[in-house]
């Protein structure tokens, strides 16, 4: 049978490694990765993508059958 996964398992941590990998990513974690989450993101206008789904509709719609 076929592995269609495209990586592999990592190995279990120990105890240990784990809590070792938890503090080092906590001690890395700074204020500045915490402001992105904190942003608001304006994203797109609902305007703009009613008027692009209406266009795709009217284009399927004209095409013949």
């Amino acid at each position: 049978m076929q592995n269609n996964n495209f990586l592999p398992e990592p190995d279990p941590l120990s105890p240990e490694e784990l809590a070792a990998a938890y503090a080092k990513a906590k001690a890395e974690f700074s204020a500045a990765d915490l402001q992105r989450f904190t942003e608001i993101d304006e994203g797109i206008p609902l305007e703009k993508i009613i008027a692009e789904l209406e266009e795709m509709d009217r284009q399927e719609n004209e095409k013949p059958e």
